[in-house]
């Protein structure tokens, strides 16, 4: 008889409910929550790797998975919010424990909702392009506060701030002592986030300018450059595991949501319970549309004449996701492959 449990992870501990060969129910607490003393558990509870654990995909779940396959033990990683819904209306309180004893029912029952796993390299570049976005959104966020600080004083507004230009027509704004110091404050956290953004942004380009996956994507969708390559092949991974196109719409969180209840019908709007890493460089792709050169040309115009806005874009965005959907598909294990040289080190 195999091993079946379940670990539910929080910062300071997990808690593991599991059964044991003869049938015996094993609960408790492995403190600290930290890979080494996971690893020392494990060592002492399943010294063959004769088992199987499942695990919610919350914060802290690469860890723990990546000892449990190391350790020989077969890891099962679950959505956090199937696994709720499997849960019922809750009769009692709920606790760490009965946590961990509803995943290794589930599991043992065979009800348990299986997410994919990535393999190390797809999530070392997922991390990097989330930085990546991370640093490009606040960087924004002190853009925007010299703007509003520019016209909170009268200035006449400026654009372009990270060009050279910009950047002479700020020194020269009529601003207030504190307005200007204000100002120089949010340029020096500006220049320290583009010295960390150009090297991430080459780090992730190298890489996928040896990725075959991220080949493929870059080669036949217009609009996808190696960078945006990079992060929608890592928040997509295996475009197997998606059973049609429109069910990676719906992972990236851009299907419409609609509410009707009899004659009644709230207008829709965009789910967003997706990646929104991918969502971004989705987006950027999906502009390109505005071109003259693009395949989507007309489609973009067309809806462009209906409704304004980011609509076009978003429409075209669903299109270039169903496309890299299908191109992934077809790669089958090579579009998850390492990169063909060793001078992409985003994988090391």
């Amino acid at each position: 008889m195999t091993m079946i449990g379940g670990l539910d992870v929080h910062r300071q501990q997990i808690t593991f409910d599991y059964v044991d060969d003869d049938g015996l129910v094993h609960f408790g607490q492995i403190r600290p929550a930290t890979r080494t003393r996971l690893r020392d558990w494990l060592g002492k509870h399943c010294p063959g790797g004769d088992g199987e654990f499942a695990v919610e995909g919350c914060t802290g779940w690469r860890y723990v998975s990546e000892e449990l396959a190391a350790a020989g033990v077969r890891v099962h990683l679950g959505d956090p919010a199937e696994v709720a819904a499997l849960r019922g209306s809750k009769k009692r309180a709920k606790t760490d424990r009965t946590d961990a004893r509803l995943l290794r029912t589930l599991l043992w029952e065979g009800r348990f909702p299986e997410s994919w796993i990535p393999a190390a390299h797809v999530l070392e570049v997922r991390t990097l392009g989330r930085l990546y976005c991370a640093l490009m959104d606040e960087r924004r966020s002190w853009q925007q506060r010299i703007h509003a600080q520019v016209f909170h004083q009268g200035c006449p507004p400026i654009t372009a701030l990270l060009s050279q230009a910009g950047r002479e027509a700020l020194a020269d704004a009529q601003l207030s002592a504190a307005g200007r110091q204000y100002v120089d404050t949010a340029q020096r956290r500006i220049d320290e986030l583009n010295a960390e953004i150009k090297p991430l942004r080459k780090q992730l380009v190298d890489f996928a300018r040896h990725q075959p996956g991220c080949q493929a994507l870059q080669a036949r969708h217009y609009g996808v450059g190696w960078l945006s390559a990079a992060i929608m092949w890592a928040e997509i991974g295996d475009a197997r595991r998606f059973r049609s196109a429109d069910q990676l719409v719906r992972f990236a969180g851009l299907d419409i949501t609609v509410y009707s209840s009899d004659a009644k019908r709230a207008p829709g709007h965009l789910a967003r319970q997706g990646s929104p890493t991918l969502r971004w460089a989705a987006f950027e792709a999906a502009k390109c549309a505005a071109r003259p050169g693009s395949p989507d040309y007309a489609y973009y115009h067309n809806v462009a004449d209906r409704i304004d806005g980011k609509r076009p874009a978003l429409a075209v965005e669903r299109k270039l996701l169903r496309r890299c959907y299908h191109t992934l598909r077809e790669l089958g294990d090579t579009a998850l492959a390492l990169p063909t040289t060793k001078t992409a080190k985003t994988a090391a």
